[in-house]
């Protein structure tokens, strides 16, 4: 039973690694720290500790925020509203272009 509760959660964090490294990929926050690396007199490693940092932050942010608003909303409905809201996002992307 322990072996495959390990397996599973593996396979969890796998999938979570996974989600969010392509959802990071070419985003604002990618670019931004593109930029900081790129100015010659800012060290790379500097750039690296802050933006790591950042994105540790914001993730804590966001795993307290679920964890609270899973109390009170169904995880069903999270998934619905989280769906609608990057249709949304991506909707007026194409309109602003």
């Amino acid at each position: 039973m322990q072996l495959n509760e390990n397996l599973w959660q593996y396979k969890s964090l796998i999938t979570i690694f996974i989600t969010v490294f392509i959802a990071e990929l070419g985003d604002k926050t990618q670019l931004a720290t593109l930029l900081f690396a790129s100015d010659s007199n800012t060290s790379k490693l500097l750039v690296f500790v802050g933006a790591s940092l950042a994105l540790v932050a914001t993730s804590a942010i966001g795993v307290l925020g679920g964890g609270l608003i899973t109390q009170y909303v169904s995880e069903k409905y999270l998934h619905y509203v989280a769906g609608l809201g990057f249709v949304a996002i991506g909707i007026w992307t194409l309109i602003r272009a």
